[in-house]
């Protein structure tokens, strides 16, 4: 009867453990893979927060009779939740990153 992989070990590289988050690994990214994925990750945020709030703001303006203009969705809404996640990408990978650079010493 074959053996399932021991989650306990599947982390371990060479005697070391490697960290991950939701099958994301959290090490071994090189300074444009940790600049790539902030950028993308904020652009991410931007995008779906935006659309997320303009139908929201559709909602609001048609059940309530209001009329907000849509593009406070970008300015009160995208753009603040992308400068938020960015905020938190850069520490999170840039510590990543700075973090490899000492380990590869």
């Amino acid at each position: 009867m074959a053996r399932g992989v021991n989650i306990a070990n599947a982390g371990l590289d060479s005697g070391r453990l490697s960290g991950s988050f939701l099958g994301f690994p959290l090490e071994g990214f090189g300074f444009f893979t940790s600049l790539l994925l902030a950028l993308s990750s904020g652009f991410f945020t931007f995008f779906l927060v935006t659309a997320l709030s303009i139908f929201g703001l559709l909602i609001w303006n048609q059940v309530l009779h209001h009329s907000v203009n849509y593009a406070n969705a970008y300015l009160f809404f995208g753009f603040p939740a992308a400068v938020a996640v960015w905020t938190i990408a850069f520490a999170v990978f840039g510590t990543l990153w700075i973090r490899a650079r000492i380990h590869a010493q």
